[in-house]
């Protein structure tokens, strides 16, 4: 109280204060909520590949390959280098092997192989025992290097990428294009092998693997073989 015996009124400064406090304690809460909803709406990012579900975490775009496809949320459980390791183990063998499956049934041989189709190559190579000579080199090169490979990969923060063994002799896999080059067309091999050892196994036919071979392919040569028949 002043010397009238009057309450003093408050300052500016105070005023000033008083009004930031209650601004301050007002908006908190509002604030808080649209960092929360800010939030919120990174969390629910949808998949570029399928819109409609939610954009896997492990996947942010910055490995070749990826397209964000992934709705079994697999990259949660298993480790994402680990799985690039056998991913593309398995695209470059399989890229090899459509290769080799279709040449030797188009007649390529090598020396001591049996003269079988490529169906028939596996059980041929059993029975004659030449099995063994692509056996242990495949068995020694997995456990000498794939094995510990995968070891460094999940467990060492610094190792170099799944599938990378420095192996590049003519220095053409270096680029971001050369590797998505590589993973585009080996998800395409193996999905390629799987429909070419079906298609051989269900119509026990050579290449193209149909039952009335290229004729199933170009309808038109149906009329053009029927039309020579007829000649």
């Amino acid at each position: 109280r002043g010397d009238g015996g009057q309450a003093q009124e408050p300052n500016n400064q105070e005023m000033l204060a008083l009004s930031s406090t209650a601004a301050l304690s007002f908006a908190g809460p509002g604030l808080a909520g649209v960092s929360s909803r800010a939030g919120g709406a990174a969390m629910v990012a949808k998949s570029k590949a399928i819109p409609f579900l939610d954009a896997p975490p492990a996947l942010d775009g910055t490995m070749a390959g990826d397209k964000g496809f992934d709705p079994l949320l697999l990259s949660n459980v298993v480790p994402i280098q680990w799985a690039r390791e056998a991913e593309l183990k398995h695209a470059r063998i399989c890229m090899l092997a459509v290769v080799g499956w279709v040449t030797v049934d188009l007649g390529f041989t090598v020396p001591y192989a049996p003269q079988v189709s490529s169906l028939a190559a596996h059980d041929a190579a059993v029975d004659k025992g030449v099995f063994l000579g692509l056996l242990i080199p495949i068995a020694l090169v997995e456990v000498l290097a794939g094995i510990p490979k995968c070891f460094q990969i999940m467990n060492e923060p610094d190792a170099s990428p799944g599938g990378d063994y420095k192996f590049d002799p003519l220095g053409i896999g270096a680029s971001a294009e050369m590797q998505e080059k590589e993973i585009s067309n080996g998800r395409l091999a193996m999905l390629a092998f799987s429909g070419i050892v079906t298609q051989a196994a269900l119509t026990q036919g050579p290449f193209p693997y149909t039952y009335n071979g290229v004729e199933d392919l170009v309808p038109p040569m149906q009329s053009v073989q029927g039309a020579l028949s007829i000649l």
